[in-house]
């Protein structure tokens, strides 16, 4: 029995959301154990999101947990492309604050559709992250690639992220679901070990969609220019009947 071969993968300017999500787990499984540290971070704001209360809780969320997250979607990155050092590391992580700090938020505040305003400002800002490290850009040049980025494809852009999402929490209830008759401090604990193996899913997710969304700018048509912006060449003769006045020296 001849086994059917799977079509070849499409170049990123024009690979679909589900192939994206291939080429995250095909990374993952390529490059499991730095993958998997990937998810100490996001794991860190779960643990801190359900232990703590009040004022300490709000704090350490808000502020601890936008870096955390920034720092593993850096680290993502560097498995993804060769990325520059120095200055290039503070600068990913100051814009991946502003993108992750409202995927944060919502785990404070609950009201419908928070969630995908906070992916979609995700989409939108989140691509600034490894422009800095990949591209060595500045606060505010990464910002602004960040947006020419998601604007080449936004819907590619937020489509994946939700995709990766919605794959990562289903991913977990089914564990869930399947470790409901244990005692309270088992589910805690299978809960914290699947956010460690589940979230490299997502950044490593969204280091692909740089590839794609950098090579859907790279191939978008860009306009063009008037050659001679309506100046008169010195190099081409008159067309008829646009003869130059002649001028007696």
């Amino acid at each position: 029995m001849h086994r059917t071969e799977l079509p070849p993968p499409l170049p990123p300017e024009t690979r679909t959301v589900g192939q994206l999500v291939a080429e995250a787990l095909k990374l993952y499984a390529a490059r499991f154990w730095p993958s998997l540290a990937l998810g100490i971070g996001p794991a860190i704001v779960g643990v801190t999101d359900t232990e703590l209360d009040g004022a300490a809780r709000i704090a350490v969320v808000l502020v601890a947990g936008p870096l955390l997250l920034a720092g593993s979607y850096a680290g993502a990155v560097a498995l993804v492309r060769p990325i520059g050092r120095g200055s290039s590391v503070p600068v990913a992580l100051l814009v991946g604050f502003v993108a992750f700090l409202p995927l944060c938020v919502s785990r404070l505040w609950i009201f419908p559709g928070i969630y995908l305003v906070a992916l979609g400002w995700l989409a939108f800002i989140g691509l600034g992250v490894p422009a800095a490290l990949v591209e060595r850009r500045g606060f505010g040049d990464s910002i602004r690639r960040g947006i020419e980025l998601a604007r080449a494809d936004y819907v590619h852009a937020l489509g994946s992220l939700a995709t990766l999402a919605i794959t990562i929490f289903l991913t977990g209830l089914v564990l869930f679901f399947s470790l409901r008759e244990l005692s309270d401090q088992a589910i805690r604990v299978a809960g914290l070990l699947a956010l460690v193996v589940l979230a490299p899913v997502f950044v490593l997710g969204a280091a692909v969609l740089y590839v794609d969304q950098e090579a859907r700018v790279e191939s978008s048509p860009r306009p063009r220019r008037k050659r001679d912006a309506d100046l008169h060449s010195a190099f081409e003769p008159d067309g008829t009947g646009r003869s130059d006045p002649e001028v007696e020296p």
